[in-house]
């Protein structure tokens, strides 16, 4: 007995946690400085740290209360209807949702190359193709809808990233305006904006009343430190918003997930400190490390460092973790979150003595 063939498929690459390089390296995981899978340095809110101990008691119950509460503050936000948020196990569960929705066996979906590995993931589990469009280092990573229509064919759903991982470049609110209007009406444009709240541009969700060929997935995993519950939405036009019920996994969204992120919805202070620090601390990376780096509009910077993997991996016998980007065919790169204001200036200390060792070995004696 053996599954189908997965030969085509990949397995996704995290970036490293503190326990796991801690125990390689014989030290405690408190001396270490995480800066490699975009998260939250300050944690959860504490109001959402108050509802998952308030909600700890009642995970016997499913969670059909908090889910539907959830549903409802979410297009209070946004000014929706509650039909169109589709709230799901992270934002990889509302790719997934818009993938069972649209997808018959053999559909082709265009991606981001270099971009998130889920988005073929998806694909790929719901027996589509996969074909890419490039996003050039050599054009500063830019993301234009010209780009994207150049490598398009009639794809059925069309992933972009606003901001982009790894490379943190955006797209505007009128380039995305054009890729909707530019595609075939049976096209499907999925807007991806998990880092969404560190930009300074408006959200794609504000787009919804005008197109019917448009999706935003976004998260609580980022500025608002609830990676660990896995949490996060699609939100969709009212036009065929009733798929939901028929796609949706039962209760995937778990019951302390949804009140802890019913909680870190009322909490401004906190989510104007996360998303404040982060974009200190990529300006701070852009002006202080001695390597080039890209623009950025999320919580993390790219930078360019020769050998990636050697780099990284010094960094980490120094406390330090980054993010190699090979997986993301950049191996000349690495991403680097932000962090505290004190972890990032660590971080550049010590990324600047590493790229300098890491360069004089390069060029020899």
């Amino acid at each position: 007995m053996q599954p189908r063939d997965l030969s085509e498929h990949e397995a996704y690459v995290p970036g490293r946690g503190a326990e796991e390089v801690a125990r390689d390296l014989g030290v405690d995981p408190e001396d270490l400085i995480k800066l490699s899978s975009n998260e939250n340095p300050h944690g959860p809110s504490p109001a959402a740290v108050e509802a998952i101990e308030a909600a700890a008691p009642t995970v016997n119950v499913y969670p059909k209360a908090s889910h539907t509460d959830l549903t409802d503050r979410i297009a209070e936000k946004w000014g929706l209807g509650a039909e169109q948020v589709w709230v799901s196990p992270g934002a990889d569960g509302g790719i997934d949702y818009l993938s069972r929705a649209f997808l018959d066996p053999g559909d082709a979906v265009l991606v981001p190359d270099p971009g998130f590995a889920y988005y073929s993931m998806s694909t790929r589990y719901h027996h589509g193709e996969v074909t890419t469009y490039p996003l050039e280092k050599s054009a500063d990573f830019e993301q234009t809808a010209a780009g994207i229509l150049a490598a398009y064919d009639g794809e059925r759903i069309v992933h972009v990233t606003t901001p982009h991982n790894p490379t943190g470049s955006t797209v505007s609110r009128d380039e995305l305006r054009e890729l909707a209007e530019r595609v075939d009406d049976h096209t499907l444009v999925v807007v991806d904006e998990a880092y969404g709240e560190y930009a300074k541009a408006p959200s794609a969700v504000e787009l919804l009343e005008e197109y019917d060929n448009l999706a935003v997935v976004r998260t609580f995993s980022k500025s608002y430190g609830l990676a660990g519950l896995r949490v996060g939405y699609a939100a969709v036009p009212v036009a065929w918003a009733d798929a939901y019920a028929k796609v949706n996994t039962p209760f995937a969204a778990n019951e302390v997930a949804c009140r802890a992120a019913l909680a870190a919805l009322d909490d401004d202070d906190h989510l104007e400190l996360s998303v404040d620090t982060a974009r200190w601390a990529r300006e701070y990376y852009r002006e202080e490390l001695n390597a080039p780096t890209w623009p950025s509009g999320g919580n993390f910077v790219l930078c360019e460092v020769g050998d990636g993997a050697a780099v990284a991996a010094a960094c980490r016998r120094r406390g330090v973790i980054v993010r190699d980007t090979a997986s993301f065919g950049l191996p000349e790169c690495v991403r680097v979150s932000c962090g505290t204001r004190e972890e990032t200036k660590d971080a550049v200390e010590i990324l600047n003595e590493v790229v300098a060792e890491t360069r004089a070995e390069a060029s020899g004696p």
